[in-house]
């Protein structure tokens, strides 16, 4: 789970600017996703610190839901989008 939040927080713009994250046009906001996730990582950040130990669902679930957020900040334009050869 550490190396899930520790890649997650690596990944996204969590520390982006709010005038970049918001650009105005977008599916699904931005700023409220990214606002979203933090909250969920920071919750499973405290669990662990507290001794819980998650299972492999919760370990799925915060992947899936990292990897939705992910794919509309891409749509969004805010992660430019990699393409593999």
């Amino acid at each position: 789970m550490h190396t899930l939040i520790a890649q997650v927080r690596e990944t996204l713009p969590f520390d982006a600017p709010a005038t970049q994250v918001c650009s105005g046009d977008c599916q699904g906001c931005s700023l409220k996703l990214l606002d979203y996730l933090d909250g969920e990582l920071c919750g499973w950040e405290q669990r662990l610190e507290a001794g819980e130990m998650p299972n492999f669902g919760d370990l799925s679930r915060l992947a899936k839901t990292s990897r939705k957020v992910y794919a509309a900040l891409q749509k969004n334009g805010l992660i430019a989008a990699i393409t593999r050869i």
